[in-house]
């Protein structure tokens, strides 16, 4: 958190117009003018372009003296800023070819329940579970650090354990409920998700938040973490639960994988793929792929046929899965979305086809690629 938190700096306007409007990002680079994503599109805040002068004071007093200078050396830094008690703010401060640049992502103080998320209930399974590994998934911006806040915040109002978050940079602060929580930042409290990681093993963890499983170390620990019987939570940048399930595989050597198929078939509880589409008239709304992992998917990851999950989500409603496309195609029949957004976020684009118009439509129906003009 920002040393300067507690006093207006000259950036503070700016956060204030995000706040205001319901925006999810502030766009802020030398040259431009300053922009903000609103209901996933980008738009202006003013016509005027950001200078030099304004970016250095605006950065430099936002992340404070001594990430300043890490900024400086290293032309890129990561920290949050507390703008009053009602919204913090992810910050990432970058060198760029036009010079300085940052973005801002709103994080509301207050975590939001899963049922104000209107997220399928059956995700709060997860976290009523004791041990093993659930994995949250999506592109960045799919709100996946909100579902997680919401699933922590569940059980620490809920059981008393230890509940470590290991996070780059920490996000949604949680206070102390029933839980005992920690909450630990890379770069400054661990060096990194695997050190941090590792270390729960060793502090009496019941639940562990793992920002982000990037590198074949820190998925290593999330899997042997899940099979001593800690309940993990981790992110991967994945659409779906068969791209996760091959993600989390494909990035050991050859060699290691069948063995990685069985310690993943035996550890994994569930996936909850999420992605943010457009709704008709304005704003935007959460879909959800939920794997559940029952003894048909034990079976499929231990033998690598991941192609036969999605067999499995089709079949497995009863049990509280969903197929992502269904999910898509349950919010285009409800009129919450339309059949371009349904088409654009669907993974098997033919379902959706027909409903485009236009060029698009014209596209499609060629099979993806555009006629000529004459």
């Amino acid at each position: 958190m920002s040393a300067y938190a507690h006093k207006r700096i000259m950036i503070d306007e700016y956060f204030d117009k995000v706040v205001e409007t319901k925006a999810s990002d502030l766009h802020m680079q030398e040259g431009q003018p300053p922009k903000m994503r609103l209901h996933g599109d980008i738009q202006k805040i003013r016509d005027e372009k950001l200078t030099h002068a304004e970016m250095e004071q605006m950065l430099s007093e936002v992340v404070g003296p001594k990430r300043w200078d890490k900024y400086v050396r290293t032309g890129d830094v990561d920290c949050a800023y507390e703008l009053s008690k009602d919204a913090r703010f992810r910050c990432n401060l970058h060198k760029q070819l036009h010079g300085h640049g940052g973005i801002f992502r709103l994080i509301p103080n207050k975590i939001a329940t899963l049922e104000q998320l209107k997220v399928p209930p059956v995700i709060k399974k997860f976290a009523n579970i004791k041990g093993g590994l659930v994995l949250v998934t999506g592109p960045t911006g799919s709100g996946k650090s909100t579902t997680l806040a919401a699933l922590i915040d569940y059980i620490n109002s809920s059981y008393a354990r230890h509940i470590i978050t290991i996070e780059e940079p920490i996000e949604f602060v949680h206070p102390n409920k029933l839980s005992i929580i920690t909450q630990r930042e890379v770069g400054e409290d661990t060096p990194s998700f695997s050190a941090g990681l590792k270390n729960a093993m060793r502090e009496d963890a019941d639940v562990v938040l793992v920002g982000e499983m990037r590198d074949l170390e820190t998925i290593a620990l999330a899997l042997t973490a899940a099979e001593t019987g800690m309940l993990v939570f981790g992110t991967l940048h994945t659409n779906n639960a068969r791209k996760t399930v091959d993600r989390m595989i494909d990035v050991f050597p050859s060699s290691q994988q069948p063995q990685v198929r069985t310690m993943l078939s035996a550890s994994l509880r569930g996936i909850v793929a999420q992605l943010l589409m457009k709704k008709v008239g304005g704003g935007r709304v959460a879909v959800n792929e939920i794997l559940i992992a029952n003894n048909a998917v034990s079976s499929i990851i231990r033998e690598g046929a991941v192609e036969k999950l999605t067999d499995v989500l089709i079949s497995g409603k009863g049990e509280g899965m969903q197929f992502m496309d269904d999910a898509i195609n349950s919010l285009l029949q409800q009129g919450v979305v339309n059949g371009e957004e349904a088409y654009m976020k669907a993974i098997d684009k033919s379902r959706f086809a027909s409903y485009l118009t236009g060029e698009m439509g014209e596209i499609a129906k060629a099979g993806g690629k555009a006629k000529p003009k004459h």
